[in-house]
């Protein structure tokens, strides 16, 4: 039905290059990589294969065919492995453009991942009046996951994973935001980095806990204002992607559908993260045979 998605990549991977103390034993050269590299671009796969070849794989095999990757100021490493071409990048079914995300002045860091979301459409008014996917790069969505937004008939959309099903340490689990919805299951709320007591609250009222991983799919013209207006989180100083959804959902009531999905969702964050990642790829994606074409 729509065929787009956007990839959130510009961020400066601050928390894997924090995570490069520690003493964790992996090769040289992938901790090169965490070193030098976006770290969705870090070669977890097969040959070396990066990150995000396995979820442009999983886009492409959904039926996703324009992805816009939004890209740091500077990181060269996204545009050296698909292609330099500012739109057009031709990928085994794939159309790869970028949009760069600056770090303003003054800034040692981007604004934030509605900032990022912002960048990318507005590098693509050609798809106003259209629908979307719009997810993180550091996360690996299935299939599933990303057909769900593909096909929903609802203006706008994301998943809602069952807590219980994520593979991550309680404490990593406990920071993940948090997402309210009504009796129809149209989301009423997302509540980033929640108290204990918030966690048992919704697990007291909706029986199980669900979790925004940041894969949403929306309309263009309604997220596009609450991108632009979405005020600077008072702690993090960020401009976050699901504050701009829930200003939008508080003025467009039942606009958000919230799908249940219940199965993990890969993440490479920290330097720990990339032998999980690993052995993750090697059971899951034993045939994998998205070779890259010649731009």
């Amino acid at each position: 039905m729509n065929g787009r998605l956007v990839i959130l990549a510009g961020g400066i991977s601050s928390r894997m290059k924090k995570s490069l103390s520690a003493s964790v034993e992996i090769e040289r050269e992938l901790r090169e990589d965490a070193e030098h590299k976006t770290k969705t671009m870090i070669g977890v796969g097969e040959n070396h294969r990066p990150f995000l070849d396995y979820l442009l794989f999983n886009g492409r095999e959904t039926g996703y065919e324009d992805v816009v990757i939004v890209v740091g100021e500077g990181d060269e490493s996204i545009r050296n492995h698909y292609g330099n071409k500012e739109q057009g990048n031709l990928l085994n079914g794939l159309s790869i453009s970028y949009a760069v995300q600056k770090i303003p002045e003054g800034r040692t860091k981007p604004l934030g991942t509605a900032d990022a979301l912002l960048c990318g459409l507005r590098f693509r008014d050609d798809w106003r009046g259209g629908k979307f996917t719009v997810c993180n790069s550091d996360n690996l969505y299935s299939k599933r996951a990303l057909k769900l937004m593909l096909d929903s008939p609802y203006p706008n959309a994301l998943v809602d994973y069952d807590r219980s099903a994520l593979k991550f340490e309680q404490s990593r689990i406990g920071k993940f935001a948090v997402t309210k919805k009504d009796k129809e299951n149209f989301l009423l709320d997302i509540i980033e980095k929640p108290s204990p007591e918030q966690i048992e609250n919704v697990r007291c009222k909706y029986g199980k806990v669900g979790v925004s991983m940041n894969i949403f799919g929306l309309d263009y013209d309604m997220i596009l204002p609450y991108l632009e207006r979405v005020p600077l989180h008072p702690v993090r100083q960020e401009k976050e992607l699901p504050a701009a959804v829930i200003m939008m959902v508080k003025d467009f009531p039942n606009s958000c559908y919230a799908y249940p999905l219940s199965e993990h969702v890969p993440d490479l964050t920290q330097l720990n993260d990339i032998a999980i990642v690993r052995d993750y790829l090697n059971e899951e994606f034993q045939d994998f045979s998205f070779t890259r074409s010649k731009v």
